[in-house]
């Protein structure tokens, strides 16, 4: 006689992926009209004058058959220049610092505690500005790239401890068969330490990659061109201040939604098991 399988009493039943992906559409579509209504109310109450049809100049012209793109555009470019650079520096800052501060160096342990703390806790406007008017000033470093160099040492503390909890996490008899086979520390890490803990720490250094997108905004602050910079000389010469803000707030939402969906992808990629 076949046997059956007895679920317990106590057992939570999924929930189906495909009804949780429609709540939180609905979700999402509820907040997006509710916000809409709110921006709507608000533009009524300053008799505010629409004029979303001046709008796709900000983003593209075609002049004589030649595709030009738009000063939003142009500094999006400029936006995800900067983030990408700022993005590869930060991880490679943050790995070197989480190996220092995992190491029986002292000295390494003390300047990284320092530049961690120092960096979590002050503003990231105060630092652009340090970078900018003083680090950057006397090193002859160019403004883009005392920006970038800004946001990598910002995202590079915080992507430090993440990396550094990760490796931790890893099981101490991993680290004792790697050293009783003979391996030096660095293919210790590069070999068994670090592909165990990529999976671990993917989630949260997504996080502060899409976080990075939306702090690259402060370069506005010493006359990058990017997109936040461009949205507000766009306002001052129009005096479209809900079009083009909210224009702008939708390029940063795609941007973001699809560093989400690609950071999840890896997720799904290299989950633990």
């Amino acid at each position: 006689m076949a046997t059956q399988t007895v679920r317990p009493l106590n057992a939570k039943r999924a929930t189906p992926w495909h009804r949780q992906t429609w709540f939180e559409l609905l979700q999402f579509s509820a907040l997006v009209l509710f916000l809409t209504l709110v921006i709507v109310r608000g533009a009524q109450s300053m008799n505010y004058q629409w004029k979303w049809e001046k709008m796709p100049r900000f983003l593209y012209r075609v002049i004589d058959g030649e595709f030009i793109w738009g000063p939003l555009m142009k500094g999006l470019f400029v936006t995800l220049e900067i983030a990408a650079f700022a993005g590869i520096l930060g991880l490679v800052i943050g790995l070197l610092t989480a190996i220092l501060r995992l190491s029986r160096s002292p000295v390494g342990n003390a300047l990284t505690w320092c530049y961690i703390e120092v960096i979590r806790n002050t503003p990231i406007l105060v630092q652009m500005l340090i970078m900018y008017f003083i680090i950057a000033a006397v090193m002859g470093i160019s403004r883009q790239w005392a920006g970038i160099l800004c946001l990598a040492l910002y995202e590079g503390a915080f992507a430090a401890e993440i990396i550094r909890g990760a490796i931790v996490s890893v099981r101490k008899g991993q680290w004792e068969a790697g050293k009783s086979l003979g391996f030096s520390t660095a293919n210790l890490y590069r070999d068994i330490v670090l592909p165990q803990a990529v999976p671990l720490m993917l989630p949260p250094l997504g996080g502060v990659l899409v976080n990075l997108v939306k702090h690259s905004a402060v370069v506005s602050v010493i006359a990058v061109f990017d997109l936040t910079t461009q949205a507000r000389t766009a306002v001052s010469d129009t005096f479209m201040a809900f079009e083009i803000w909210l224009t702008t707030a939708a390029i940063y939402l795609v941007v973001t939604i699809t560093l989400s969906l690609g950071v999840a992808w890896l997720e799904r990629r290299y989950k633990v098991s």
